[in-house]
């Protein structure tokens, strides 16, 4: 019996529409190539929804999404509403009410893809962040006394608790598991680690000489968890040494896991490092429940309708979606495509001149599946 997925689609804002477009072909052609079968239901939920009815979502849109096996998601953000009412009434509302305490980036250089990273190649940026998804300084809490007076005060407090950090915490090195597999199970290693036995790298990213409360909870689990993962070499960095070492020596990492607002910053400096926002992927996701996923690039409203967005983030995101529905074969096959498309038909992905037009691309990768 073929297998059958119920995927929500929020094509959203600008050019989103259009590379959700490319996303949804590829997924088709995928489908039919790999035996399993795709319903779609479309949401118009994004700025041109709100500026008609005054309504980000409705009350009841956790509950409609919960129906489908995932979400994909084109871009949220319109010029005409002022910022923070989109992302938080529609982004972080859903990260929330779906539970999706992971956000999951892959930072991959591709074949043919620019870096501004020097003698940089594929071989050395090669690595995962796992962002925590639902806590931290994103939940809001905190305010105003005194509001537009000469003595406002303004507060938003960065708030964990254990049990956030924790399951985030043993996602990352299940991830570290994932990413080794039989046929590439040194990956990234010393000879020693080697020896030791070692599988893969968990970084944790925080700032301990500063942040000493939150901080320490998440050291603290960090190592107590650990205990449960042996063959898992660990390692702590600073937020800002992190940084620099993206830069510096990129090939040192396999996975980083780190707080939400860490890890909102270090991504967006890892997208630039494997050749900009039209090229990286990710997930919010729940391994229990309702994933979504998305390019991580804005609606780019300016470019609306003119056919010329770089859609690959978006087509990789659907293979990471496949791949989290079970359908690992068709993930791993559109991943090889896109890379084919990168290294042997794309002019200067780094420079944004693609030389085809979006829905060429999409072709492309399909002819290449």
């Amino acid at each position: 019996m073929t297998k059958k997925y119920s995927i929500a689609v929020l094509p959203g804002d600008g050019t989103g529409p259009e590379v959700v477009a490319e996303g949804v072909k590829v997924i088709n052609a995928a489908a039919e190539k790999f035996g399993f079968a795709v319903d779609y239901k479309y949401f118009d939920w994004g700025g041109d929804r709100y500026l008609e009815t005054g309504n980000v979502l409705p009350d009841d849109a956790g509950e409609q999404l919960k129906q489908h096996d995932a979400v994909f998601l084109g871009a949220i953000g319109h010029p005409d509403v002022k910022p923070g009412i989109l992302e938080k009434g529609i982004l972080l509302k859903l990260r929330f009410e779906l539970d999706q305490y992971i956000n999951l980036r892959p930072v991959k250089l591709y074949p043919g893809v620019e870096t501004p990273l020097a003698g940089k190649t594929p071989e050395d940026i090669d690595y995962v962040v796992v962002r925590e998804n639902t806590g931290g300084l994103y939940t809001g809490i905190g305010g105003f006394t005194m509001k537009g007076t000469e003595n406002e005060v303004a507060c938003q407090s960065m708030v964990y608790n254990r049990a956030q950090v924790e399951r985030c915490l043993r996602f990352a090195f299940e991830q570290v598991y994932k990413r080794h597999s039989a046929d590439n199970p040194w990956k990234g290693l010393s000879e020693e680690d080697v020896k030791a036995g070692k599988i893969g790298q968990l970084t944790l990213c925080g700032k301990t000489n500063v942040l000493t409360y939150v901080f320490d909870l998440w050291e603290r689990v960090f190592y107590e968890v650990a205990a449960d993962y042996p063959e898992v070499k660990t390692d702590y960095t600073h937020v800002d040494a992190t940084c620099m070492w993206m830069v510096k020596n990129p090939e040192w990492f396999d996975v980083i896991v780190t707080c939400n607002m860490f890890g909102d910053i270090i991504t967006d400096l890892g997208a630039m490092t494997q050749g900009g926002m039209g090229i990286a992927a990710g997930g919010n996701i729940n391994p229990n429940g309702v994933s979504m996923f998305e390019p991580i690039g804005g609606s780019a409203p300016k470019y609306t309708g003119m056919n010329v967005i770089n859609p690959l983030a978006a087509i990789s995101s659907t293979a990471m979606m496949l791949d989290f529905l079970g359908e690992s074969e068709a993930a791993a096959a559109i991943e090889k495509a896109v890379m084919y498309v990168t290294g042997e038909k794309l002019d200067s992905m780094g420079a944004g001149r693609m030389g085809y037009s979006t829905t060429e691309v999409g072709d492309l990768v399909v002819e290449n599946l």
